[in-house]
């Protein structure tokens, strides 16, 4: 009976080997899927997640923003910092701390979540209410906001309310008066 037990012995060997083989691949299988599933994680969904929490923005032409995550919208964000409310689009955005590990999907967002970076200035021009205007090139404008476009947030300037053209690209945040 030796030779069977060699014959068994061999086949034992043989598909521990083919096992091991196997859990090597699988294992490769599955970081490769969890890269390709991150892939197509946003920002928005990284910053839905840590909605109502405190986080530290750093914002072209403001600097750092450290505060709560009031809102989080299609393309920008509402941060209480500082005293202030803050509007800050994501384009003007450089980094994010604190922020939570997790992400929610885009697709389990609420339609008023999915309101754009126009519709928050819309409510703005509502309002009346005077605000800063920020800009990337550092530029910072007492103003109300008038009118908003495609592309465009319409402000008027001043005292004497000197209508001014920014465009979305340029535009940083917008905050509260003190």
């Amino acid at each position: 009976m030796a030779w069977g037990d060699d014959l068994f012995g061999l086949l034992d060997d043989l598909e521990a080997q083919a096992e091991a083989a196997y859990d090597r691949e699988r294992d490769v299988e599955l970081v490769d899927r969890g890269r390709a599933e991150y892939a197509a994680v946003t920002l928005g969904s990284r910053l839905m997640a840590s909605a109502g929490g405190d986080i530290a923005v750093t914002v072209m032409g403001v600097g750092v923003l450290r505060g709560r995550l009031a809102r989080v919208s299609d393309g920008w964000s509402l941060l209480a910092a500082s005293g202030r409310d803050w509007v800050v689009p994501w384009a003007a955005v450089t980094s994010v701390s604190g922020g939570s590990e997790r992400s929610v999907a885009e697709l389990a967002w609420s339609p008023v979540t999915r309101l754009g970076l126009g519709s928050a200035l819309r409510r703005l021009a509502e309002s009346g209410r005077a605000c800063v205007v920020h800009t990337i090139d550092q530029h910072q404008y007492d103003a109300r906001v008038l009118r908003v476009g495609k592309d465009f947030v319409e402000v008027a300037v001043g005292e004497a309310g000197v209508a001014t053209l920014v465009p979305f690209a340029a535009l940083a945040a917008i905050s509260s008066r003190d």
